[in-house]
């Protein structure tokens, strides 16, 4: 083991700048550096030690070409991957009807929204404000009984001409 540990600290210093200079990036050297020694641990017994500074360069610059290569595919999955769709699913005043109306509680609003406007599950709805789907569930169906019985007691008329009849186009 001694002879190992005198090999590191001869060579470390050596095998780290030439992964530095490979790899551009201190973080990924450091990993590059142990892993080259890490290699020569487990094929002490193998390497010839007069073979062995050229060694541990090319593990090193395998390791770096390795790191290359995954991102690489990682770059192109990246790209090709397909762009999810950000639009909004709802009409613009979807949102405003539900945060001005005042039969709804703030959970109410909370979930709508989330879920109406901004497209999300009601499991994800649940992570975000610390709820079980089931209670969202409820807040859902609640908030949307509400939102209907406000929608019934506008006149036609109201909803076809005003502004506030404006703001409650769409049904629900």
């Amino acid at each position: 083991m001694a002879d190992f540990e005198a090999t590191y600290h001869a060579h470390v210093d050596a095998v780290f700048r030439y992964a530095l200079k490979v790899a551009g990036n201190r973080e990924l050297a450091e990993d590059i550096t142990s892993e080259a020694f890490l290699e020569l641990y487990r094929n002490w017994g193998s390497v010839d030690p007069g073979r062995l500074p050229a060694w541990l360069f090319t593990v090193a610059k395998n390791r770096a070409v390795d790191y290359w290569r995954k991102s690489a595919v990682e770059r192109r999955y990246v790209e090709s991957a397909p762009v999810p769709q950000t639009t909004v699913s709802a009409e613009p005043g979807l949102e405003t009807w539900i945060m001005e109306e005042p039969a709804l509680k703030p959970i109410h609003r909370v979930c709508l929204v989330m879920h109406f406007v901004h497209g999300m599950s009601r499991a994800e709805i649940g992570r975000r404000v610390g709820l079980s789907e089931v209670q969202v569930k409820g807040h859902l169906q609640y908030g949307l009984q509400l939102l209907r019985k406000a929608w019934n007691s506008v006149g036609a008329s109201e909803r076809h001409g005003d502004e506030s009849g404006a703001r409650r186009t769409g049904a629900l």
